[in-house]
């Protein structure tokens, strides 16, 4: 690269490094939630990390500790991942969670420290399960889209999508023209300006709508709210009719779309009702309060000892025995089997 080409390109990447500064920044500071906080403030360090171990002139300036930031590289889209999964689905910061930086941070430093003639296929190993992760977290935000709750999060998800998909298409097209030996200069540098636009482009929404994406949901007392009007407490009266007696929860496959077609309001109104005033920020999370609920109930009731877990996760609606262990254990902390076993023991509260 040309001098001024290297010198825009430090440029570019130096805006991304400190947009990325104040989204951390305004994470740290903020009144958000602690698995938000934390899968942020990770995944900020992870793509600074790609930006200074992508760059020779900032690899060459950070050789004293480049070690560390080659680590904190490896795993990026592992991070991405976990961002994802914390801002989108509002999961927590877990062992299972961070699985997927684990494995990749693990096949980075075996590329790294293996042998010349056996790098070639580490790294390529480890790109396609890079590219799997990256896969997934787009799956993810399309996934749960209907069931957000969280309106100015629902906004957000397809402008995400779009950008997101738009940089990795750009990346994978240079990193497969370079592997057919096809490179230009201004590659290099149109991948640091896409850096600097699209973390800019994220500090700005996030630090502008930060209480809503990463805050969490206050439900509100029914006679607290000026804004409830006749209409809407109708309509949260047959909303818990429907989830009470009517155990609308238990069904299978159960959407926003049915519940709000027999509550006999739209999607678009039930969705600020269930977040604003129950405290709900997705869908899922409404429906499986419900059901561990009830769980927790038939695994501590001695005549049910002989009914298995599995057969009580399809009585509660869920689908499979794997979305209910997840539910249950992030609800509780532990696995249905580790909380019927501590009931069993004395260990835990009936």
């Amino acid at each position: 690269m040309s001098p001024d080409l290297v010198a825009l390109d430090i440029l570019a990447r130096g805006v991304a490094i400190g947009a990325l500064a104040a989204i951390a920044s305004g994470l740290w500071s903020g009144g958000t939630r602690q698995p938000a906080r934390l899968a942020g403030l990770l995944f900020c360090t992870g793509v600074t990390a790609y930006i200074i171990n992508s760059s020779p002139q900032l690899t060459s300036a950070f050789a004293p500790i480049m070690a560390p930031i080659h680590f904190a590289a490896f795993g990026g889209t592992g991070l991405f991942w976990l961002f994802i999964v914390a801002l989108f689905e509002d999961r927590s910061v877990s062992v299972r969670t961070l699985g997927p930086w684990v494995l990749l941070t693990v096949i980075g430093v075996i590329g790294w420290a293996a042998p010349n003639t056996a790098r070639e296929p580490i790294w390529l190993v480890h790109n396609l399960v890079e590219a799997s992760f990256a896969a997934h977290a787009l799956y993810l935000i399309w996934r749960s889209w209907r069931g957000d709750l969280v309106e100015t999060r629902r906004r957000l998800r397809g402008p995400f999508l779009g950008v997101v998909t738009l940089y990795v298409m750009t990346l994978s097209g240079f990193e497969i023209a370079e592997g057919f030996g096809y490179f230009e200069d201004w590659f290099r540098l149109l991948g640091g300006a896409s850096l600097a636009l699209y973390c800019s482009a994220g500090a700005f929404v996030f630090l502008r709508a930060r209480s809503e994406l990463f805050g969490a949901a206050a439900p509100t007392a029914l006679g607290e709210s000026d804004a409830l009007d006749a209409g809407d407490r109708a309509a949260l009266a047959k909303l818990s009719a429907l989830m009470g007696e009517g155990e609308a929860w238990r069904r299978e496959g159960l959407t926003i779309g049915v519940l709000a077609e027999e509550v006999g309001v739209p999607e678009h109104r039930l969705r600020p009702l269930i977040n604003d005033h129950l405290g709900f920020r997705n869908f899922a999370a409404f429906v499986n309060a419900r059901r561990i609920e009830a769980a927790k109930a038939m695994l501590t009731d001695v005549d049910k000892s002989r009914v298995t877990v599995a057969a009580i996760a399809y009585d509660l609606g869920f689908g499979s025995l794997g979305p209910f262990n997840r539910a249950f254990k992030e609800a509780t902390g532990v696995t249905p089997t580790e909380f019927r076993r501590s009931v069993a023991n004395g260990g835990a509260d009936a």
